[in-house]
């Protein structure tokens, strides 16, 4: 069985190594002359690979088309990821909420440890670039092969290589792609004083995201996030872009920056600083409710004077800043640019293909895997968990010996 993988990701990869150890003659085109160049960069460098959560996390942390990824998930989960490469002597570690990292702490030990485990069984690396494949599994007009797996990755990050060639292959073989955004990406606030606290990070805030003409609730959530001078970002703002979509709604968020805390509590504890501090300036003190830098926009935002004594603060001045305090508003404009994003939203339809085998249910012997199909996740290792969940099942597949 002839079998020719396109893209050398991580997906990719995982299919060929699959492929090859269930009997195949193995192939994987990459353009690049280095393999899984975007996977070098995941993690910040440090490559989370996947994650520690079970099989029912797993499922509720996909955001598209998770019924897809069931069977995927059933054949090849988070724990047979991290059972692969220990067999690989990578040695692993588990961090908050679950991220599972190289001890190394660098992505380059999870990349060699695909490359040269499909290098012992067998893989050829053809460096070339696809230009076109066609429906009876031919590759640039010459290549006849008997099965094909398309694992090209997204469109972010064009610099590693993903530049939405699957997307177009796809097409040209009949297939349906659906509309391709940024995903797990900063977004761009209409707010001017956002540029004033760049790189003022908050921990433990709840995130509101609201569709403004519907003023419906689309996202919520509690952790981290990141003022940036474009707007925000940071891991709730990174998770929340998973849910925008600005080509055809308008959003704003709320921040609450002290979730823990009712406004009737909150307002108890205003009470006392205040009382505490008579003669001094409010933005003296206001740095004991929030981040100083902050703390003076939301005085500004509250229409509060910065020099204002602390005994002359009114009952209306002190609702004003409460209010501003659990539900700082940001109006949000708009995403970053597609290559700043994570990942792609978006791509191969899901119903165009078999979720047991990831062949093609238009052309027969042609497989997807990874990114370029309609399905993702939130952050947190769950993203490389479909590219090693897909590209295994693709692979198996594509031997033949898929059961």
């Amino acid at each position: 069985m002839k079998v020719a993988v396109i893209g050398g990701g991580a997906s990719g990869l995982m299919a060929a190594i699959t492929a090859s150890k269930n009997g195949a003659n193995t192939v994987i085109y990459e353009k690049n002359e280095r393999m899984a160049r975007k996977l070098m960069i995941t993690g910040k460098g440090r490559c989370n690979l996947t994650n520690s959560a079970d099989r029912e996390t797993l499922q509720k942390s996909i955001v598209r088309n998770p019924k897809f990824l069931y069977s995927a998930f059933y054949e090849f989960d988070c724990t047979d990821t991290i059972e692969f490469f220990t067999d690989l002597n990578v040695t692993l570690k588990t961090e908050r909420g679950g991220r599972v990292f190289p001890v190394s702490d660098k992505a380059v030990t999870i990349v060699d440890a695909l490359v040269n485990e499909a290098k012992r069984v067998g893989v050829k690396f053809i460096h070339k670039e696809v230009k076109n494949i066609s429906s009876d599994l031919v590759i640039n007009d010459r290549d006849k092969y008997d099965k094909i797996i398309i694992a090209t990755g997204g469109a972010s990050y064009t610099a590693t290589g993903s530049t939405g060639d699957g997307y177009k292959f796809a097409k040209c073989l009949g297939h349906s792609v659906t509309e391709i955004l940024p995903s797990l990406v900063p977004i761009e606030c209409e707010d001017d004083w956002c540029s004033s606290i760049s790189g003022l990070s908050l921990k433990n805030v709840t995130l509101s995201v609201f569709n403004t003409s519907k003023n419906k609730l689309v996202y919520s959530d509690m952790g981290e996030m990141l003022f940036c001078h474009f707007g925000i970002s940071g891991p709730l703002v990174l998770s929340s872009s998973a849910h925008l979509n600005f080509n055809n709604d308008k959003y704003y968020a709320l921040i609450d920056l002290k979730p823990a805390l009712t406004e009737e509590m909150l307002d108890k504890r205003l009470i006392r600083e205040l009382s505490e501090a008579k003669t001094k300036e409010i933005q003296n003190i206001i740095g004991k409710l929030a981040p100083v830098n902050l703390g003076k926009i939301l005085l500004y935002l509250s229409n509060i004077p910065l020099n204002t004594k602390c005994c002359d603060i009114t009952k209306e001045m002190r609702k004003s800043l409460l209010k501003t305090i659990k539900n700082l508003r940001l109006d949000l404009k708009g995403f970053r640019p597609i290559n700043e994003a994570i990942i792609t939203r978006g791509g191969v339809s899901t119903k165009e293909i078999n979720p047991k085998t990831m062949e093609s249910k238009l052309v027969p012997g042609l497989y997807f895997a990874g990114e370029v199909i309609d399905v993702d996740a939130y952050t947190g290792g769950f993203n490389l968990q479909i590219a090693f969940s897909t590209g295994f099942v693709a692979g198996k597949n594509a031997s033949n010996k898929g059961e």
